[in-house]
């Protein structure tokens, strides 16, 4: 082939990446798919009939030179080996155990993919042919069956499935391009080589529509047939072992997802990249611009794997609860197909404008609260929980990770410096409230660095030795945060609840009061639309059964309630505390005070049922986190309950109920026993 050069071409550099031949002839080098390589060849046949001087000449050589530039056949092997995938995922985290088990389970499968035999399926009508073909791929180590013609490897498939047919095309009963149709339609994933001695254009362009991998002549040529079949079981292989699952990491923040994913790509022996798509509002930030315009690029997900240099990393979409969505497109909907397995191997990104498979791709994303995700998005997503950690948990990760590297990285190594357990105990206990652990390895860096800088003030003479509570207590100032609820006293109409949110568990007061009105419900304290029909589905049930609580059923007459949550610069909503402003309410009501130490949740309905929530175990830590020692839950909750550790429930006394006149004795002291 002959190529000409027009004279500005003949005065670029040799070398420079706009250089068109320098660009076929990186086409013609490179591994590329077949309708890749059509589109690249197409362009550089525009490119020479256009003028350098143009702008589309520039847009066009910059848009080979990234398709070159791909990753199309270049993956990474998995590291298979259970034993070591569990110590790398044991030392970099403590705890979440069911994780860990899922990645297990994962590696699992994918050993067994790997180990499973080749199972290949010769059809031909002549005894001589079959036997030779049977031998030798035999002797390459595959399992070999064979069918004397179409209609006898049709029944034999229907009984067993197999990974290759190779078929003859001229056969009695059934030919080869009929077998080819009947197996298209019962194992679409069984590869079909087609074999004849009457090799025409016609017959191998019917074989190739029909579905065939590829057509063979007789007398076949044994090298080139071994080639061909282990080419085929290597791409099956490859298609098998990178389809995984799509999950999605939820929980409070700090309590390890993206640590986590790093340790899988660590595991796996992939590479890793961490996107965050909070606040993304533009899809084309995912699926790229449309080469209309000089400034065209490619999505952040192509990009991110043309900077890696293989297409099955490890891919870890950050924060995919705070997507967000304007004028501009729904980035949401770009993620259905980039997450949907049956999807995303043909994924289309604008500036690419060709298919780029991304079923190797092992995608993890975090969220905080799955809830918030769309309903089609949130079911293509395989979500595992983080849940908050207890007090044992955080002493057990502050003693193994956290401190010795925070001495490490403040210099104190070697310098007879150590915590005592109480000493991180006070940390966790006056310093932070958190259902994760960011806020205690600050507080944990901020000793470190107080006593970096008395070490350096006594002249590098000696080591504080083990730090105790007094000095925790000398170093951080007084404590932040006290068990409140266990020491406040019991008040009417105050009542405790609990409540899940994005940041884990949380304790919260419902507070009521009546004055002289017009029957009015007033509701404050930032409430949402679910929380506002919860409390007026609370009172409709007082009002109800005020007989059978001993209030006067006109207590309404002339009447204004006010319920009242206090921290009302946070946005609240949901309906778990529905039972809770029921019980203060009847305390209001009936005069008696709401014990402090007991906590509540649960939604209420007319009725008086109370009915399952959610959050059950971040729920329960946060209640030991307040001091709470009693915390009631619905009947319905049982089998979260008894799914949950010893250290969860430590401390923590847990009633279980089905409706209100349950737990009002429970709850509610004596009339007058309020104590001043």
């Amino acid at each position: 082939m002959i190529f000409f050069r027009r004279p500005e071409e003949e005065q670029r550099p040799e070398g420079e990446p706009g250089d068109l031949e320098e660009l076929r002839q990186r086409a013609e080098g490179a591994d590329l798919p077949e309708h890749v390589l059509k589109v690249v060849l197409k362009e550089l046949d525009k490119l020479e009939k256009t003028d350098p001087a143009v702008a589309e000449y520039a847009i066009g050589t910059t848009y080979i030179d990234f398709l070159l530039s791909l990753p199309w056949n270049r993956f990474t092997e998995d590291n298979l080996d259970l034993g070591r995938a569990e110590k790398i995922l044991s030392q970099a985290h403590y705890g979440l155990q069911h994780v860990k088990d899922r990645i297990l389970d994962y590696l699992a499968v994918r050993t067994l993919c790997s180990l499973q035999a080749f199972r290949v399926l010769v059809v031909d009508d002549e005894e001589i042919a079959r036997t030779n073909l049977e031998y030798v791929l035999q002797k390459e180590g595959y399992q070999v069956d064979t069918a004397v013609d179409g209609q006898d490897a049709f029944e034999k498939l229907r009984r067993k499935e197999y990974d290759l047919i190779l078929t003859d095309l001229k056969m009695q009963k059934m030919d080869g391009l009929q077998l080819l149709e009947a197996v298209k339609k019962i194992s679409p994933n069984t590869e079909t080589i087609m074999v004849t001695g009457y090799a025409t254009v016609s017959s191998a362009v019917a074989a190739l529509q029909k579905g065939a991998a590829t057509y063979l002549s007789k007398p076949i040529n044994i090298a080139e047939l071994r080639s061909l079949v282990a080419s085929i079981k290597e791409k099956k292989r490859h298609m098998q072992m990178t389809r995984g699952p799509i999950l999605c990491f939820s929980g409070p923040p700090g309590t390890g997802k993206t640590s986590i994913g790093r340790s899988i790509a660590q595991a796996l022996e992939r590479r890793f990249v961490r996107l965050s798509l909070a606040g993304l509002r533009d899809e084309a930030e995912l699926r790229g611009h449309r080469r209309t315009y000089v400034g065209a690029m490619p999505g952040r997900i192509i990009h991110e794997i043309r900077r890696l240099g293989v297409k099955n990393p490890v891919f870890m979409l950050d924060e995919i609860d705070k997507i967000g969505q304007d004028f501009r497109g729904d980035p949401a909907s770009v993620l259905l197909e980039i997450l949907d397995p049956e999807q995303n191997s043909h994924f289309m990104d604008h500036y690419l404008d060709v298919p780029f498979d991304l079923s190797g791709v092992m995608f993890i994303a975090t969220a905080n609260v799955v809830e918030r995700l769309p309903g089609p998005l949130l079911d293509r997503l395989e979500v595992i929980e983080f849940p908050g950690y207890t007090e044992k948990e955080k002493v057990a990760i502050a003693s193994h990770f956290m401190i010795p590297r925070q001495l490490q990285e403040h210099g104190l190594r070697g310098r007879d410096v150590s915590f005592s357990e109480e000493a991180i105990r006070t940390v966790i206990r006056g310093y932070t409230r958190e259902a994760g652990l960011r806020q205690l390895e600050r507080e944990l860096a901020a000793v470190c660095r107080k006593v970096a800088r008395l070490y350096v003030a006594a002249d590098h003479s000696a080591g504080p030795g083990e730090i105790g509570e007094e000095v925790i207590h000398e170093l951080l100032g007084p404590p932040r945060y006290t068990h409140e609820v266990a020491e406040a006293r019991s008040r009417i109409g105050v009542a405790t609840g609990l409540v899940w949110s994005e940041l884990g568990g949380e304790i919260i007061f419902v507070e009521s009061t009546r004055m002289r009105g017009s029957q009015q419900l007033i509701l404050t304290g930032s409430l949402g639309t679910i929380l506002k029909e919860s409390a007026q589905t609370a009172l409709s049930y007082v009002r109800s059964h005020a007989e059978q609580f001993g209030i006067d059923p006109d207590f309404f007459e002339d009447t204004d309630i006010h319920i009242h949550i206090p921290a009302a610069a946070i946005p609240k909503d949901g309906p778990s505390a529905g039972i809770t402003i029921a019980v203060s309410l009847l305390s209001l009501l009936m005069q008696r005070p709401a014990r402090r130490d007991v906590a509540l949740t649960g939604e209420l309905t007319l009725s008086g049922r109370i009915l399952q929530v959610a959050g059950v175990r971040e729920k329960v830590l946060a209640a030991q986190r307040a001091g709470v020692s009693t915390v009631v839950f619905p009947k319905r909750n049982e089998p979260d309950i008894r799914r949950l550790e010893e250290d969860v429930l430590a401390g923590v006394e847990v009633v279980l109920a089905d409706d209100v006149e349950q737990i009002i004795e429970r709850v509610l002291e004596p009339a007058g026993n309020m104590k001043e």
